[in-house]
């Protein structure tokens, strides 16, 4: 995040909030869409509002749930799914609803109730709505005789059009009610109980990776505009003309825009897509003919107009939203009353990785979801508080370099010794050698914090094992040293150090994501150790544009000390 643009502490709270439930759309949406879970978007609706329900006890700020969803929403973008303009829309009018519902009856068990309720009911109203904006007000007349004719075959004397909707919207109100009691019930033992935050023990291995379609496109606002034009032309041709005309246009906007944009060709390529076609024409052609004295005919262009109608406007949406990223249209927000948006959601984007790698796997979220959500609700918090540290403060990078062998750990090691005794928090690792009858056998591993020792690189003539110079790895060591590293990102270590990084780490290996993630976090200082013929090639890899580079070789040990000293105190 940009130190120059500081965010309100409303908007860092929603950049927070909004992340975590965004986390869980798409970790849990990718797991619910995959087994085709029934009601999944509802599900996925009920977590986000039992975030919002826990998180309003320990914050209160006016207009923290819309701007929550709106981060959410916009982070729905990196979702592995490919479609998003809906659910988008969909969560951020969640949040809409749950933002008044709040306003007008309070903080309350009822005002929660009802916030609940109103926000897991708009995924029913929002397919409603979209059917009619789809297929017109012709799936009305669809759905009316689909219920007719069911009410003649099975000789029914009573109105059988509502009684679906009311047995759904049911469904949706008892979701209400008990999302918002397991949201009242885990804000409650926030704060009873005064948890604190413990890591989430995770053995989650989800893949965790942005669209990179989006990145790479030529953006245009005159194709927005075209794009625009193409819709309601499309439309307005299927209400006004022959099928004549608008069958033929409909499919030459459709071919331009499969051609030009990938979302639209794969929204196309569905299955699903095709199976809407077929039912709806074939039920169209079959109903209308037998109940609305309708001609065959007529009745198939009746299917096939509302179709093509559909067609129009779910293509259109996905091309609109590719055209939406473009940065002037982002730039345009950070002008008006929403330039704190961008900010907070590039700081949203960063702390998504790290949130994801949080949430623990779905058997242990379905054994105990509360104590799930309490964690998340009160990770949130830390961040928060990390976040507000953060915006003041300016992270440090030092490098120790010089040659193999000049004493790079060694200086490490007095280091830590000196700010122990100078009560400097320090953490980090660093590799001790090992000696056998005077003979150097490998590397041991030290996790500085607990005093850990572990075996790290050991003399091996194993070809066929992964090495550094004459020694075998230890994967183990690896794992271990990645993990400390990773959770130091949330700790109030003053300095972090890695010893070191070389050739493993430009490679991608060794310690290169421990080190990703402490530069993201800049919650702390780092020092790390580079031979002097790697540390170029680290500082483009890693983007450090400005470190304090210390060469041991040409400076003394205590002079780089107390400069680094003086420079974090």
């Amino acid at each position: 995040m940009n130190k120059n643009q500081i965010l309100s502490e409303t908007w860092l709270k929603a950049s927070v909030i909004g992340t975590v439930w965004a986390s869980s759309e798409i970790v849990l949406g990718s797991f619910l869409h995959n087994l085709r879970v029934p009601f999944s978007g509802s599900i996925l609706t009920a977590i986000g509002v039992v975030l919002l329900i826990s998180a309003s006890y320990i914050w209160r700020d006016r207009g923290l749930y819309w701007r929550a969803g709106l981060i959410c929403a916009l982070m729905k973008t990196m979702s592995p799914s490919a479609v998003i303009f809906g659910p988008m829309i969909a969560i951020f009018s969640e949040a809409v609803l749950f933002e008044v519902s709040i306003r007008v009856f309070g903080r309350t068990v009822f005002g929660f109730v009802i916030a609940s309720i109103l926000a897991v009911s708009w995924t029913f109203f929002q397919k409603i709505i979209n059917f009619l904006i789809f297929y017109g007000f012709n799936i009305v007349e669809l759905y009316k005789s689909i219920m007719k004719y069911t009410e003649k075959q099975l000789n029914l004397q009573f109105d059988t059009l509502i009684i679906p909707i009311l047995l759904l919207f049911s469904v949706y109100i008892v979701v209400g009610i008990g999302s918002a009691y397991i949201g009242i019930k885990t804000g409650k033992q926030i704060i009873n109980n005064k948890l604190i935050y413990n890591n989430i023990s995770n053995t989650n291995s989800y893949n965790f990776v942005q669209k990179k379609d989006a990145i790479s496109y030529e953006y245009s606002l005159k194709w927005l505009i075209i794009n625009i034009i193409f819709m309601l032309a499309g439309i307005l041709s299927i209400s006004l003309t022959d099928w004549t005309i608008w069958i033929p246009a409909v499919i030459l906007i459709s071919c331009i825009w499969i051609l030009k944009y990938k979302r639209a060709l794969r929204q196309i390529s569905r299955p699903k897509f095709w199976i809407f076609f077929v039912v709806i024409t074939m039920l169209t052609a079959f109903l209308f003919t037998k109940l609305q004295s309708k001609t065959l005919m007529e009745a198939f262009f009746i299917g096939i107009e509302m179709n093509l109608r559909a067609t129009v406007l779910i293509l259109g949406f996905s091309v609109l939203g590719t055209e939406l990223y473009n940065p002037k249209i982002r730039l345009f927000f950070s002008k008006t009353s929403f330039r704190q948006l961008p900010v907070a959601l590039e700081l949203a984007s960063e702390s998504l990785p790290m949130v994801i790698s949080a949430i623990p796997d779905v058997k242990t979220i379905l054994r105990n979801p509360i104590s799930v959500v309490s964690q998340l609700v009160l990770y949130s918090d830390f961040r928060f508080s990390r976040l507000m540290k953060s915006q003041n403060f300016i992270q440090k990078i030092f490098i120790i370099t010089g040659s193999m062998d000049a004493g790079k750990t060694k200086f490490v090691k007095n280091l830590v010794k000196i700010f122990h005794e100078k009560q400097i928090e320090i953490s980090g690792i660093y590799a001790e050698k090992m000696f056998e009858n005077s003979d150097r056998i490998g590397y041991n591993l030290v996790e500085i914090a607990t005093g850990i020792s572990m075996p790290f690189l050991r003399k091996s003539d194993d070809l066929n094992e992964q090495k550094i110079g004459p020694f075998a790895i230890y994967q183990e060591a690896i794992n271990f040293g990645n993990i400390c590293m990773t959770e130091l990102t949330m700790s109030d270590n003053q300095l972090v150090i890695i010893d070191e990084i070389g050739n493993l780490e430009l490679s991608g290996g060794g310690w290169a994501t421990a080190l990703e993630h402490l530069l993201q976090a800049k919650n702390q200082h780092i020092l790390i150790t580079v031979r002097t013929k790697f540390v170029e090639k680290v500082m483009e890899k890693w983007k450090i544009h400005s470190a304090k580079i210390f060469d041991i070789s040409e400076r003394s040990n205590l002079d780089i000390e107390i400069e680094i000293s003086e420079s974090i105190s």
